[in-house]
């Protein structure tokens, strides 16, 4: 039986139409759309069709239908990963982010509560990036932010980005890691749906083990960070992460707290199809850092996710944990709004 009080913090938009590009020529990679049928469109980038979606992408109302089929009472909702366009010149990535975050602004206010916005930034360029966050939290009034898993591939642990993620934690955004262009593509033998099914939950674990080996949560312990896909393969690379801090000296040298701790310090969401798998990250990481991750409304994604969680054996407290409690504190929304 569903609950009805799922919180989903990983859930995309895409919008129903992109803007013109205000200035000469349109840069390569400047997203557009293209008619399908009634109900979808075609993201186009550069002549290709990137991929075919519905309107439940821009359609408030017909994302909110779902919601009890799901057993859900709150999502977050962040751009399609490959719009947060980091390899735009920064200008022209300021621009189209901009309008994806008033998208999202638009459909939070929408829902009557039901949705919560976690808005996108120029990585590329800090200085910009810094800028679209104080205009996402003050402006638009987003709870979040989204960026991707690497940026132009340097992975998201270099201490490069750290003025980021410090004005994150000064204006209390927490950020949600989604992987994006992934490594290992040329190491994947079959068709394109393969960077999804298995290049993405490969690079947000080496994200996250960036972030583990480059000592980012002891410079800004208060950063609220969370990994999509269950933190990818983080959960199998760990214990070889912790066993090496005893052999390898420079390891030991260069990694200022366990990797053990610092990893159950971070979140993750539950978007793993498996019951032995959620219940190993659970083990690993700590039922106090797992919440709802669907990747809706995409066509792979996790269509009863409150129901997979109620049905895994976990007791009442865990399930409360896993369904709603831990996404509220991530997202740092009071529980009584959630009651």
């Amino acid at each position: 039986m569903h609950c009805g009080c799922g919180v989903d913090v990983h859930a995309h938009v895409i919008p129903g139409e992109f803007p013109k590009y205000l200035g000469g020529v349109t840069p390569s990679g400047w997203p557009s759309m293209a008619p399908a049928d009634a109900c979808h469109r075609h993201v186009m980038i550069d002549g290709k069709n990137y991929r075919t979606v519905s309107d439940k992408c821009w359609t408030t109302s017909r994302r909110l239908a779902d919601f009890q089929e799901m057993g859900l009472q709150l999502q977050a909702i962040s751009p399609m990963p490959e719009l947060l366009s980091y390899w735009l010149s920064p200008s022209d990535g300021a621009q189209l982010v901009r309008f994806l975050n008033e998208q999202i602004a638009t459909m939070v206010h929408e829902s009557a509560g039901q949705l919560v916005g976690l808005g996108a930034v120029p990585l590329q360029d800090l200085t910009l990036a810094i800028q679209e966050l104080h205009h996402i939290k003050h402006v638009l009034g987003l709870r979040g932010v989204e960026i991707g898993s690497n940026i132009n591939g340097v992975v998201m642990g270099d201490p490069k980005f750290d003025p980021f993620f410090e004005a994150c934690v000064a204006l209390d955004m927490p950020v949600f890691v989604h992987a994006l262009r992934p490594a290992g593509m040329d190491r994947l033998v079959g068709p394109a749906p393969l960077q999804q099914v298995l290049a993405y939950p490969t690079d947000v674990g080496l994200a996250a083990a960036s972030v583990l080996t480059g000592n980012l949560m002891v410079r800004y312990p208060k950063l609220r960070l969370a990994f999509s896909h269950g933190g990818g393969t983080l959960a199998m690379l760990l214990p070889r992460l912790q066993q090496a801090m005893s052999v390898f000296p420079a390891l030991k040298d260069s990694v200022h707290r366990s990797p053990m701790a610092q990893a159950r310090e971070l979140y993750y969401d539950t978007l793993v199809f498996d019951q032995p798998t959620l219940e190993h990250l659970v083990q690993t990481f700590g039922a106090s850092q797992l919440m709802i991750g669907t990747d809706y409304p995409f066509n792979f994604h996790d269509t009863h996710p409150v129901a997979r969680i109620q049905n895994a054996g976990f007791d009442e407290h865990v399930i409360q944990q896993l369904t709603h409690v831990n996404a509220k504190r991530f997202l740092g929304i009071d529980l009584k709004i959630l009651e």
